[in-house]
């Protein structure tokens, strides 16, 4: 096969002679080197992807927060996750994101064009903000996202007819506007105190802006909230001349602790009051006729009623007339039948020494003679085309509702307000209803409105003037008013549905959400038929006692159903709680009622306020604070004589005068509180 020829310097050469051998032998290498260049280029190709993706990694980061595709999560300074909110309307293109200074902006999701971004603030060095916006480009698509709230425990929102502390969720809801309502009759509803805006126990805080068409659901298997804007199949409406393009768009704040957080939160977006109320509001308890008299209150009973104050011995802020005074509802004059000498009346009470107030609300029943004035001057709501007034159903009948947008409805109003004023020297008004659920589902007014619940807002402005001793159940942005709020009617149960258990975590609801001057509403409930705890139709003894000591560390006591009504102890326990509401509390509440102005801090708090880092303080929701130093743990069970108390770290000494020094929070089991006391300790 070889032929070996000599050659030069004494060496051989070596020649391959068959052709065929040599192709035969060399294709391997041949093929082995094409491979190695394809693996070559591959490996660039994916070192290549793998700069881009670290540099995309980098570029969906912004501070502590990461972004992907179908989200974000937020972490706090020290690397644990506190918050997590997912797409639900759309999967984001990654490839459509820049990033900008601390702007972080993309353009479009996987099938079509959005405005979207997250932008870093940081206003303070201990807290961290997220503006984050989603604006759809193409009418009635909604947008939703979904926090997941499994992380830590959640407060805020709006107050609801099974009231807990933190907020507890049940089933699954989907999104459904979130405006107020009137809970009492519409139990699954929102509450008609309402603020788009919730805090959590691990230093997180979301406020959705107001100009957003917000609805919102849950799912409680998940652990997540939806919050979805959008405009079909719903009462909110574009502005004027604009598509109905949906856009969310909110802030996520997060801070070292959940107080801190909250401070700042609420002196950024809460509105404040410019002024304080009456000061005997705080001190003195007031007389409603409603619970005891319901409809039928007349002359007679009336000024029996005053008397038997003054008859044991009772403070009195103002005399609450309730419904029943006029022979319709929507007019503005007394019942000559149940009133028959009203000017005298009043003259009597004055005499007295009583100030008195009236219930009012915003309809006029179709049977009043105001009702015809209404729609030739087309003060009321009307239908979406305008052409007609909207007739409403209320508890008390069918009318219209007046349309506070309508500077003529407003002012047609309130010269009614100040006629009975000046006519017959009323002190003040009782405010009831204003919750949006009382419009029609679709309506004009006069003045167009985007969100529903700024109809709320309207009508508490007109208790303005009356502020002093002014009381509203209905709130939106509503915080300046500068008057007292309450929570809608309690039933006279024991339990969370508008019983005695819900009125503290009710009035922290109330509380987070930036109303601090807070009447807790009616000592012992309204004594509905049916819905009462008790063998007649008198609230229970027992719980009547323990509903008068928690009203005695309010901000404010409001009686209807007497003590009187339950014999001679039941009015020694009553006259104790006023006066040491009137001696210890009132002071104090004022004191921190003169600082609400300047920072919106609540009166009414909870044991968290003191304690961020306690897990358990987190959850007490039958406890609560004055100020930081004034600690309340009333009994709120039947039957019951002991309760256990958690007193948080620091100096404290009960009622009873024992003192504890404890560097670490304390549970006391069974602590004994006999029927006429309430537990309560003060800040050494």
């Amino acid at each position: 096969m070889y032929q070996v020829v000599p050659g030069g310097a004494g060496g051989t050469i070596t020649d391959v002679i068959p052709k065929q051998k040599h192709t035969k032998d060399t294709r391997p290498l041949v093929g082995a080197g094409v491979i190695g260049l394809v693996l070559v280029i591959a490996a660039v190709t994916a070192w290549c992807y793998y700069i881009a993706s670290l540099r995309k990694a980098e570029l969906l980061k912004t501070q502590l927060l990461d972004l992907n595709k179908d989200g974000y999560i937020i972490r706090n300074q020290g690397g644990s996750i506190v918050f997590r909110m997912d797409f639900r309307s759309g999967t984001l293109d990654l490839d459509s994101c820049s990033k900008e200074g601390e702007m972080l902006s993309c353009g479009r999701t996987t099938d079509r064009k959005l405005n979207f971004f997250i932008e870093t603030v940081r206003p303070k060095d201990t807290v961290q903000c997220y503006r984050v916006r989603w604006e759809e480009l193409v009418p009635d698509i909604p947008v939703e996202h979904a926090m997941t709230y499994k992380f830590a425990h959640w407060y805020g929102g709006a107050v609801s007819a099974i009231q807990h502390w933190p907020i507890s969720l049940s089933g699954q809801q989907a999104p459904k506007p979130f405006v107020t309502s009137d809970i009492y009759s519409n139990r699954d509803e929102f509450g008609g105190i309402l603020e788009s805006y919730w805090l959590s126990s691990n230093a997180t805080a979301i406020k959705i802006n107001n100009s957003v068409p917000f609805h919102l659901g849950w799912n409680d298997t998940e652990k997540t909230m939806y919050f979805q804007a959008r405009y079909n199949d719903s009462p909110f409406k574009p502005n004027p001349g604009e598509a109905p393009c949906a856009e969310l768009s909110y802030r996520v704040c997060v801070g070292l602790d959940v107080t801190s957080i909250h401070k700042y939160m609420v002196r950024r977006y809460f509105n404040k009051p410019y002024k304080v109320p009456a000061k005997v509001m705080f001190s003195h308890p007031i007389w409603s006729t409603w619970a005891l008299h319901k409809t039928k209150i007349d002359q007679e009973k009336l000024l029996e009623y005053a008397a038997n104050i003054r008859k044991y011995n009772f403070n009195c802020s103002h005399l609450e007339l309730d419904d029943g005074y006029t022979s319709h509802y929507g007019e503005f004059e007394f019942d000559p039948v149940k009133f028959p000498n009203a000017s005298d009346m009043f003259q009597k009470l004055k005499t007295d020494g009583f100030l008195v107030s009236l219930w009012i609300h915003p309809f006029v029943n179709y049977d009043s003679a105001n009702f015809h004035t209404c729609v030739e001057r087309d003060l009321f709501v009307r239908e979406p085309t305008g052409r007609l007034p909207a007739l409403v159903r209320w508890w008390n009948g069918v009318g219209g509702i007046l349309d506070f947008t309508n500077p003529e409805a407003r002012e047609w109003f309130a010269s009614k307000l100040r006629s009975l004023r000046s006519r017959y020297g009323v002190a003040s008004f009782k405010f009831d209803a204003g919750e949006t659920n009382y419009l029609p589902w679709k309506f004009s007014t006069r003045t167009p409105i985007r969100d529903p619940s700024f109809f709320t807002r309207r009508y508490t402005e007109m208790a303005i003037l009356y502020n002093d001793r002014a009381e509203l159940r209905s709130g939106y942005q509503s915080q300046n008013i500068s008057c007292f709020f309450r929570p809608i009617d309690r039933d006279s149960v024991w339990g969370y549905e508008l019983g005695l258990k819900s009125l503290i975590p009710t009035v922290l609801t109330i509380s987070i959400l930036g109303y601090q001057f807070i009447l807790p509403d009616m000592i012992g409930g309204n004594a509905y038929l049916n819905r009462t705890d008790g063998r007649h139709t008198l609230p229970d003894r027992e719980l009547y006692i323990r509903w008068l000591e928690l009203s005695a560390f309010m901000p404010s006591m409001q009686f209807s159903v007497p003590p009187w009504e339950y014999g001679d102890e039941v009015v020694e326990i009553a006259r104790k709680y006023t006066a040491l509401h009137e001696s210890i509390v009132a002071p104090r509440v004022l004191e921190l009622a003169s600082e609400v102005v300047d920072t919106g801090d609540p009166i009414i708090r909870p044991l968290w306020w003191i304690a961020t880092g306690d897990e358990t303080a987190y959850k007490i929701d039958s406890q609560f604070l004055i100020g930081d130093d004034l600690m309340v743990a009333p009994v709120l069970e039947p039957g019951k004589q002991e309760r256990d108390i958690y007193l948080p770290a620091g100096h404290w000494r009960s009622y009873k005068g024992e003192r504890f020094d404890i560097k670490e929070p304390l549970h006391l089991t069974d602590y004994p509180v006999d029927l006429d006391e309430i537990a309560y300790f003060v800040w050494v």
